[in-house]
């Protein structure tokens, strides 16, 4: 079968791969590469026939990464932190490629080998990095947008070190080409910017009117993939040209649909990637030169973290971001081995540097998570011995915190809780950990405190003693259960409400001692079925222990909800039988001029009188001897055939 055998067996062990990688909580490219390492040429069991055509394909991969990362492209993630992104991140590129060119000379290599290392080193993972944050529960929190702003700009950065990095490798023939590189770079983006701009919005609206989607994903393939070619064919990289593509269509009213129809097919070609990387190294190498390999590792991972952490430092950020960015951050990036890819085929570096890059990357990945791990620990050790400093707080009252509600976390479920608070004008006071949050209370008026909601300091300086409530509104619930353990064991008797994002969430904050925890998507149910019930005229009470009942039967079914239930049907029931109405009284009517108790309603019809309209004036549970009058409206309560007994009295 040649390469459809190789492919069957590529997908096949990269499953097995995927699967054990997504057990053991690691990014699925780990699994890819190991899957690569079984079925590669050095390990004697099930291979390939021809590793170099499956290189070929996964050329595909490597342009829809970069196509699918120019389709992800948006200013709009970089503003909250855009100069740390913005300045830091090249900086801190430039500053890792001289540290690993420093390091790889230390280890003997040559000019030309030691700027590849420090042009791959120089990125960090962001899929090893997300993957990370999103476990531990910290995606949202100051850190991991500082982070993310940073890994915007190292994937951007892949672009040009793919033109860079082989003319500054041999600069006396390398500096023309590359001076014909730029202008040939700046004449094909202007080129795009216009095709971008005219042709490509035209030609993808006419396809999207057709309403064929195997159509428009074809179309966004080859726009992608057309692109890059052609940009090989005028001496540019496939990559850059694709990712150009992406960049320009992401612009477009498509981008989205673009980018969600892509995303399949550059995960198909990604594995063939990253599994022709695994293809490439060697296990007897690691076990042979494990020292070597580890004290490599260690110099890339410690330097590249301390200069990530002086610069985000550097920047203002204080607290535990520098640590916990440069803790996560240290790795080599899955975009390395794309660099790595080209620089072994270009003859820039031998098969002995490539796999010590090769075992370095992997291994950096592997260790991420528990590195990261301990950045709350250390920070606290940190924070224990060192001077306490001043906490930043914003639009605190002169005469301090008393009987208020502390809100932990000012994001817009906070904000919006915040806005009621101070209508109602009941004092309360905002942690936030997030500048752009805090901006935004101070321009609002609002009390806050900057700080980690999950650190003793700032939960001291919001006075919980004298606190009426706590109100828990982060996303995150790592943060979110060391605040609640701690303030339930200080203050048990604070009254804590938090939100979770799903029932195991929700089951351990209840288990934390928190009084009522809130979950978004059984909230939004229950007001559906709130104002449907007051439609039905249930009453407020009734419909009030009804949602109560359904929010603890998450944590602890019993048989309240059973009963509340069955009232529920009941009064349904009666409510079809019993119907409050209105009847007028004519003119003509036999009934006016008498009084009520002459009349004998009740005993006559069954209805009950519990209300007469008279002159705009209303009279609730009027006495025996009230006499009627014409226009006089009666509020009766009977069922319809009582009701249809009185309209005869009345209209005889």
């Amino acid at each position: 079968m040649g390469i459809a055998a190789d492919i069957v067996i590529i997908v096949v062990t990269a499953m097995l791969g995927g699967l054990l990688a997504q057990r053991l909580r690691q990014p699925l490219i780990l699994g890819y590469i190991l899957a690569g390492v079984l079925i590669g040429p050095f390990t004697g069991g099930v291979a390939v026939s021809d590793p170099h055509d499956v290189e070929k394909l996964a050329e595909i991969g490597v342009a829809l990464l970069l196509f699918s990362l120019g389709l992800e492209f948006s200013l709009k993630e970089l503003k909250p932190v855009r100069y740390v992104a913005l300045i830091g991140g090249p900086l801190q590129i430039l500053l890792t490629i001289g540290y690993g060119y420093l390091v790889a000379r230390l280890l003997g290599w040559d000019n030309g080998a030691s700027f590849w290392l420090g042009g791959l080193i120089s990125l960090s993972s962001t899929m090893v990095i997300l993957k990370t944050l999103m476990n531990q529960g910290l995606l949202g929190t100051l850190s991991s947008r500082v982070m993310i702003g940073i890994l915007i700009v190292q994937d951007l950065a892949v672009v040009p070190l793919l033109i860079l990095l082989p003319q500054i490798s041999d600069p006396r023939s390398g500096l023309p080409m590359l001076g014909v590189a730029v202008i040939k770079s700046v004449i094909f983006l202007l080129i795009m910017l216009f095709l971008g701009t005219r042709l490509l919005p035209w030609l993808l609206t006419v396809i999207a009117r057709w309403n064929s989607r195997e159509l428009f994903v074809l179309a966004i393939t080859a726009i992608g993939l057309g692109i890059g070619y052609a940009t090989y064919l005028v001496g540019l990289s496939f990559a850059f040209g694709a990712f150009v593509a992406g960049m320009v269509l992401s612009e477009s009213d498509y981008g989205h649909q673009a980018l969600s129809d892509i995303i399949p097919l550059r995960d198909l070609f990604g594995l063939l990637f990253f599994t022709s990387v695994g293809m490439l190294f060697d296990p007897q190498f690691l076990v042979s030169h494990w020292m070597s390999v580890l004290e490599l590792v260690l110099l890339i991972c410690l330097g590249k973290g301390l200069i990530l952490a002086v610069i985000v430092r550097g920047f203002g950020y204080g607290n535990v971001v520098p640590l916990a960015v440069g803790l996560a951050m240290f790795q080599i990036g899955e975009f390395s081995f794309v660099l790595g890819q080209v620089g072994f085929v270009g003859g820039f570096f031998d098969a002995e540097q490539h796999s010590y890059i090769l075992a370095a990357t992997i291994f950096s990945m592997l260790v991420t998570p528990l590195v990261s791990g301990v950045t709350a620990p250390l920070y606290g050790l940190t924070r224990r011995y060192a001077k306490r400093a001043a906490l930043e707080t914003v639009n605190l009252p002169q005469e301090g915190l008393h009987q208020h509600v502390v809100i932990a976390g000012g994001g817009r479920v906070g904000q919006h809780v915040a806005r009621v608070l101070a209508q109602l004008e009941v004092p309360f006071v905002i942690i936030e950990l997030n500048h752009r949050q805090i901006e935004a209370c101070k321009r609002l008026g609002y009390p806050a405190i900057y700080g980690d909601a999950g650190q003793e300091v700032v939960l001291e300086a919001t006075n919980l003693q004298e606190a009426q409530q706590l109100l828990v509104t982060l996303p995150h619930i790592t943060t979110a259960e060391t605040l609640v353990r701690y303030v339930h064991r200080r203050y048990p008797d604070l009254h804590i409400v938090a939100r979770a994002e799903g029932v195991e969430q929700m089951k351990a904050l209840y288990a934390d001692g928190v009084y009522m925890v809130i979950l978004p998507e059984l909230e939004a149910g229950l007001e559906i079925a709130r104002q449907t019930l007051l439609n039905l005229k249930i009453p407020i009470q009734v419909i009030q222990r009804y949602t109560d009942s359904i929010r603890r039967e998450h944590i602890h079914p019993d048989n309240e909800w059973t009963g509340v239930s069955r009232e529920m049907q009941l009064l349904k029931n009666s409510r079809d039988l019993l119907e409050l109405s209105w009847e007028r009284i004519g003119a003509e009517s036999l009934l006016a001029g008498a009084s009520l108790r002459d009349l004998e309603l009740r005993s006559r019809t069954g209805v009950s009188v519990v209300g007469v309209l008279r002159d705009g004036k209303f009279s609730a549970n009027p006495q025996a001897d009230l006499v009627l009058q014409a226009n006089d409206l009666l509020a009766v309560i009977g069922s319809p055939a009582q009701r249809s007994g009185l309209q005869q009295m009345i209209n005889s």
